[in-house]
């Protein structure tokens, strides 16, 4: 059974700090690139940043110079630095793997964690 589990969200006020963690287990083919998506209410899910298995890293605009995203060396664990949280920053966040071999992939999903930033 595939599981991704996300912990580390909660509440905190601006200019603070929280740390992500989702760790993928039950995933049968390689694990390719590893992410984090948020979505805040009435707004769609949109990419916060990602982390491939060299470890390329991609981040949105709105991210760049607070968030760093990791992963270990297993590469089933990613992880989510966020430093400098704005209220805008607040939404639920998912965790992202794509898997897979040549051009047969497939993307899971975790079940979210909420990340509330006061102003």
């Amino acid at each position: 059974q595939v599981q991704l589990v996300e912990s580390g969200g909660g509440l905190v006020q601006a200019g603070g700090s929280l740390r992500l963690s989702c760790i993928a287990s039950g995933i049968f083919f390689p694990i390719n690139v590893m992410g984090w998506y948020r979505q805040a209410p009435g707004k769609q899910r949109e990419l916060v940043a990602t982390i491939s298995r060299g470890g390329d890293t991609n981040y949105a605009d709105s991210v760049k110079g607070r968030f760093t995203i990791s992963r270990d060396n297993a590469g089933n664990t990613v992880y989510l630095q966020m430093n400098s949280l704005k209220p805008e920053d607040t939404a639920v966040y998912y965790c992202n793997a794509n898997a897979g071999i040549v051009s047969i992939t497939s993307n899971y999903w975790g079940q979210g964690t909420q990340v509330s930033v006061s102003s």
